[in-house]
């Protein structure tokens, strides 16, 4: 059922959003917190996720999906601190590692992948969990690459019989998209992450057109769940811009949190408003 969300343009005043240079070294270097488990959903090294459960019954499972603009420079100890968050508000954390461009990435496997970590849910992951996980209440939080998969999950239902991803057995609630990469073939005309978009499908929108209409959210809308985009004014890395089209033609099935002077990154840091705009997000989201 979808979860109506208001269409509107949230403006929350943050001052000094700015992540310090010092934060690259300890939430890259972030450690798997205790009492995490590591869950493989297949052979390569790269197709694992890690589960932490809260102390009490789930409130919900949050799938947290890591960026870096799907390159292999950038793992999942991105979304361990958030995932560290998310369970000590009550949600179990899936944090899921995936095959990225320069590890054997790229389409269509970084897609299968996501797609194979969330439905793992329906089984390995749940049956670790003792039964608790309330599979009927799932959301994603995706930064930067991580939001455009993010919304990519939620958009696996209507994707036609035989695509990456198709017939989903776990399917999304809604999803928190944290300055995410919404529409593939507008970031690749205007430069954004040097040609990531190509490097990830393959090949410009010209050239691989298909793939833009399967693999980027605006060109699955609609989704039929609610999406809060939530993206910083002063974000260099991935412009609001992105956030902006898809909020506008999803309607009122999209939310539009704008950050005043944030950049790329205060999205990922727990100790900002910027991630609490996030976590207010899934609650929303839950409700």
């Amino acid at each position: 059922m979808l979860v109506p969300v208001p269409r509107r343009h949230t403006l929350l005043a943050i001052a000094a959003l700015a992540l310090p240079a010092v934060l690259g070294a300890c939430t890259l270097g972030s450690p798997a917190g205790p009492g995490t488990r590591r869950i493989d959903y297949g052979r390569h090294p790269s197709q694992f996720g890690e589960l932490t459960l809260p102390a009490g019954p789930p409130r919900g499972v949050v799938v947290v999906v890591h960026g870096g603009f799907w390159r292999q420079r950038y793992g999942l100890e991105l979304g361990r601190p958030l995932a560290a968050d998310l369970v000590d508000a009550g949600f179990a954390a899936w944090n899921v590692e995936y095959r990225r461009v320069g590890g054997d990435g790229g389409w269509p496997a970084t897609f299968e992948d996501v797609a194979a970590a969330v439905d793992l849910l329906a089984g390995p992951v749940q049956e670790a969990a003792g039964g608790q996980l309330p599979l009927d209440r799932v959301v994603a939080v995706g930064h930067s690459a991580g939001g455009h998969l993010g919304v990519w999950l939620a958009a696996r239902p209507g994707l036609p019989d035989g695509a990456p991803g198709a017939a989903p057995a776990v399917r999304l609630r809604g999803v928190v998209s944290q300055a995410g990469v919404l529409d593939l073939a507008d970031a690749e005309q205007r430069g954004v992450g040097s040609g990531a978009a190509s490097d990830l499908l393959g090949g410009g929108p010209d050239e691989v057109p298909d793939r833009y209409a399967l693999a980027s959210p605006i060109a699955r809308l609609p989704l039929g769940v609610p999406v809060v985009c939530v993206h910083g004014t002063a974000d260099a890395n991935v412009p609001i811009r992105q956030s902006e089209r898809f909020v506008a033609a999803a309607g009122d099935a999209a939310e539009l949190v704008t950050l005043p002077g944030a950049d790329h990154f205060a999205v990922i840091d727990p100790a900002t408003q910027a991630w609490r705009a996030c976590r207010d997000g899934v609650e929303r989201l839950l409700q």
